[in-house]
């Protein structure tokens, strides 16, 4: 009588583990490109809830501008909304600001923050006539072809 010893072999292994590798390469990017979108996301709440700010602002002061300025942001006094998007959590992915503000207008901007996986991802800009922008491509400046926050 022959022993059998039953499991697998030494090859069957390595094409599993290169299955595994294959499937790997392929979902970390998506994987990657998700969690970009949906930081993105949650850069473009943070703007509509800073419009909304400014918009309570309006509404006190009937100006963008009280006291001559445009509101502060972070968290001191004074501040109408924090500075850094997203804002739960601790990974502040987006610096958030008043780019522009006068008495009947306003502009509100999503920077990406150096050093972060969303540095490459180009700064969101939202204004007070609703107008969305974002800079795909990163150089800096909106081209007509970039005023939306869609792809």
């Amino acid at each position: 009588m022959k022993n059998k010893s039953s499991g697998f072999t030494l090859i069957e292994l390595m094409v599993t583990v290169v299955i595994i590798g294959i499937l790997a390469a392929v979902a970390y990017p998506a994987y990657q490109d998700s969690v970009r979108q949906s930081r993105r996301a949650a850069a473009q709440a943070a703007l509509i809830s800073l419009g909304n700010a400014m918009e309570r602002v309006f509404t006190q002061n009937n100006t963008y501008t009280p006291g001559g300025a445009a509101p502060a942001l972070g968290s001191g006094a004074g501040a109408i909304f924090p500075a850094q998007a997203p804002l739960d959590g601790t990974s502040k992915q987006y610096n958030l600001s008043i780019s522009a503000a006068t008495q009947t207008t306003y502009t509100v901007r999503a920077t990406p923050i150096s050093g972060t996986s969303q540095a490459s991802d180009g700064m969101l800009e939202l204004d007070g006539t609703g107008a969305k922008r974002w800079d795909k491509n990163n150089d800096s400046s909106f081209s007509a072809s970039e005023n939306t926050w869609g792809k």
